[in-house]
């Protein structure tokens, strides 16, 4: 059941628990129930709006693989990835990069300011970038949209 409730929160959060109560065979009072205690032990750890990204005039989008002096711990690189509004979701990987960054931006232009600031960090010993063209799930999170989740 708490499968049931979870795919049908994640569909849309504003559902009310009574339309998941009818629709899974559970009261509203059950539900609340069960999605408090799925709050409490943080499998729900918050509820939000996507947003399409171009709504917002984030027109351009990249992927930036960034290669780091063996000297950086990854949590340095966190405080550096945080004070860039235009990093959407950034990583460390395995591979021959150290971190990979999701990033937004206006425009070709704005993205390269988004590179230049990057590359002005002194640990940052260089950058590979990745413009995205299309998405080929343009229903996936990093498109954008809505997930709905499978029972």
């Amino acid at each position: 059941m708490d499968r049931k409730i979870l795919a049908a929160l994640i569909d849309n959060a504003r559902t009310s628990f009574a339309e998941i109560g009818t629709a899974i065979g559970l009261s509203a009072t059950a539900v609340k129930r069960r999605v408090d205690r799925l709050r409490e032990h943080q499998v729900i750890t918050g509820f939000s709006a996507t947003v399409r990204p171009a709504a917002l005039g984030w027109l351009t989008e990249a992927y930036v693989e960034v290669y780091c002096d063996s000297a950086a711990p990854p949590r340095r690189l966190a405080e550096v990835v945080r004070n860039h509004p235009e990093i959407a979701a950034a990583m460390t990987v395995t591979g021959g990069a150290d971190a990979l960054l999701h990033v937004r931006a206006t425009d070709v232009q704005h993205f390269e300011e988004v590179l230049e600031r990057i590359r002005a960090e002194p640990f940052i010993r260089k950058t590979i970038s990745y413009l995205v063209l299309s998405h080929l799930l343009p229903d996936s999170p990093e498109a954008g949209a809505r997930v709905s989740a499978q029972d």
